[in-house]
């Protein structure tokens, strides 16, 4: 086709030739695309990048899942190691708890014996160093520099020397640290029953990071 001697006549005449079901399948067809690009702008893409959005935050999660599922295991075999050691050492002290219920709890072994404890004074604890730390104020101490604490406890049983005997021997079978440090027995006078009385103190020795 020779561009130059085309005329607007010749232009006009061959669009006038052409059938009019075709314009209507042109127009349908150019109509169609821009209701598509519509519907995908206004609807299709908010939701498509809504998709995307969802399926990123999801990698993220499953990203931070399995790192924390790592941290886990990690700080559950670390658990599995240290707790024997734990068990081992925190066996023989005493908790903040339990030295609040020494009472109660050295009563069960002087009832099983025929025993009454009558007095129970636990005094302030003291700190123990650790080799090699310096004796400072107590102020001062850190954590750190302490090996544990020994708690001293005055106290008066009551009954016959034999059950006495045997209460003693069941608290040393007891995992948990306790020392008779002082004691002093005395008998009942016009007793019948052979009763006497023994005062003393013990100490019992507690974790330092319950007493600091």
């Amino acid at each position: 086709m020779d561009l130059k001697n085309l005329k607007v006549e010749d232009i006009k005449a061959k669009l006038q030739a052409v059938d009019k079901k075709t314009y209507i399948k042109f127009g349908i067809g150019f109509g169609a695309i821009i209701l598509f690009l519509i519907i995908y702008y206004a609807i299709l893409n908010p939701i498509v990048n809504d998709k995307k959005a969802q399926y990123q935050d999801k990698v993220l999660k499953e990203n931070e899942i399995l790192e924390m599922n790592n941290e886990i295991i990690t700080m559950k075999t670390r658990i599995k190691k240290i707790t024997p050691e734990y068990k081992k050492s925190s066996a023989l002290f005493h908790s903040k708890a339990e030295v609040e219920d020494l009472y109660s709890s050295l009563s069960k072994f002087a009832a099983v014996n025929g025993l009454v404890i009558s007095k129970i004074e636990k005094q302030k604890p003291k700190p123990v160093l650790k080799d090699g730390s310096m004796p400072e104020g107590e102020e001062a101490l850190d954590l750190s520099a302490i090996s544990y604490y020994k708690i001293p406890v005055e106290y008066e049983i009551t009954g016959n020397f034999l059950g006495y005997i045997k209460f003693k021997r069941d608290i040393s079978k007891s995992k948990k640290m306790l020392n008779f440090d002082k004691e002093m027995i005395s008998v009942v006078q016009e007793s019948t029953t052979g009763a006497i009385i023994a005062t003393g103190d013990l100490t019992i020795v507690g974790l330092p990071d319950e007493f600091f």
